[in-house]
Formats: structure tokens, C-alpha cells, sequence
């Protein structure tokens, strides 16, 4: 049975997280795991002049390569996070207030590079996302996007309740995969070349991040 997504309840979801990490939006950051100064950083990108962020949260990353000359973009789905970091970086970086989906359909713009950390490609259905990202894309652009592996034996969409296991039904959904499968996907879905790996955690047994790089013909 196909992942079955209630936007609206979703929505509702990510204002909650909204109202608690917007309160204090930190300064602009590069940085693609959940470890602050672990990892790669913009070299992933490339040398984009404009980028998309699916999924962009409190924008600190877009700032941080608005502060370099790039020209950003970001959508994400929560109007209370996009009406904080437009109050935030609105005078630097575009932001929409919309379900990634619907962005991707509805507007024809082309970027460079599209990318996400612990953002849309984690939390949408990539049959549906990725064709839509490689359309989004400039011949020869790139998308790259972070976030945890998945758990050995759990793969594919992994519903996830929010607010505890009482009262009304409210979920979201992971889509998890080995990085195997996710390079199948991504070139299923058009990419002409992609890579995924396991970035080790800095400390040893803990969590590592899976990092995805693909680029369109």
C-alpha cells in the first residue's frame, strides 16, 4: 500500500517544529550533517550561480551561500517557518511557502543546483519528487542531498506519528534506502551519473549521514 500523505495534517506539523527552532535562528551554516563542523561542505555544490534548497527550514544554509554570491531559493511547506526567515534573510534569499510537489510543478525556473539536508528528499516519495527535481535543473546541474541512513531491515517509506501515541492521528512519512537502491532511483528517475555514501559519525558506533550526489545530463 503506497504512503498515503495528508498535507494539511503534515503542514500543521512542521509549524509545530517551526514555533520551536525559529525562535532563535542561529547564524548562517554550510553543513550537511547533523554533526556542526563534521563533514563536507559547498564543494559538494560545486560552483553554482543559483540554487534551490526543498525543504529549507530557518534558511541558514541559503544565507550562507547568499553571503557568497549565489543566488538562492527556498520552499518549504510550513508558513511559520517561511514567515520567520523571510523576517530573517528575505532581503538576500527568495523564499515560497509551498508543498515541494506543487513548487516544482508550478514554477519554471532552472537552477544549478538543488539540494537538501534532512529536508524534502527525506520526507517526499522520490518517484514523485526526483523526475520533478531533474526538471528543475540545468543541463548538467546537480542535486545533492543529506540526511540518516536507514536503519538495517527498514527501508522505504516509514510513517512516523507526531505528538505521541495519543489522541488524534497525525503523521508524516521518511522515505529511507540503502545507498544502493538510491543510486537506482536516481537514475531511474533521469540523472545521467549518481553516487551515494555513508559519511562515518566523529565518534565511533554513532549515527552516520548519507550523503547523495546526482547530476543531469
Amino acid at each position: 500500500m503506497p504512503a498515503r500523505h495528508n498535507h494539511d495534517d503534515e503542514r500543521d506539523l512542521w509549524d509545530a517544529y517551526a514555533t520551536n527552532v525559529t525562535r532563535e535562528i542561529g547564524a548562517p551554516v554550510m553543513n550537511w550533517t547533523q554533526y556542526a563542523g563534521h563533514g563536507p561542505g559547498e564543494e559538494l555544490l560545486g560552483s553554482p550561480g543559483t540554487v534551490l534548497e526543498i525543504g529549507c527550514g530557518t534558511g541558514r544554509t541559503l544565507a550562507y551561500l547568499a553571503e557568497r554570491g549565489v543566488k538562492g531559493t527556498g520552499v518549504d511547506m510550513s508558513p511559520v517557518m517561511v514567515d520567520a526567515v523571510r523576517e530573517r534573510w528575505g532581503d538576500r534569499v527568495s523564499f515560497h511557502c509551498a508543498e515541494v510537489l506543487d513548487f516544482l510543478r508550478d514554477h519554471g525556473e532552472r537552477y544549478d543546483a538543488v539540494y537538501s539536508i534532512f529536508g524534502a528528499v527525506w520526507f517526499t516519495d522520490p518517484a514523485k519528487l526526483l523526475p520533478l527535481v531533474v526538471n528543475a535543473l540545468k543541463p548538467g546541474g546537480s542535486l545533492v542531498f543529506s540526511h540518516p541512513p536507514a536503519i538495517p531491515g527498514a527501508y522505504g517509506p516509514q510513517g512516523m506519528y507526531k505528538g505521541g501515541f495519543a489522541g488524534r492521528a497525525r503523521f508524516t512519512y521518511r522515505y529511507s534506502y540503502t545507498p544502493g537502491r538510491w543510486e537506482s532511483i536516481l537514475l531511474r528517475s533521469g540523472f545521467s551519473k549518481a553516487e551515494v555514501r555513508i559519511l562515518d559519525a566523529p565518534e565511533p558506533d554513532h549515527i552516520g549521514t548519507l550523503i547523495g550526489q546526482a547530476v543531469t545530463g
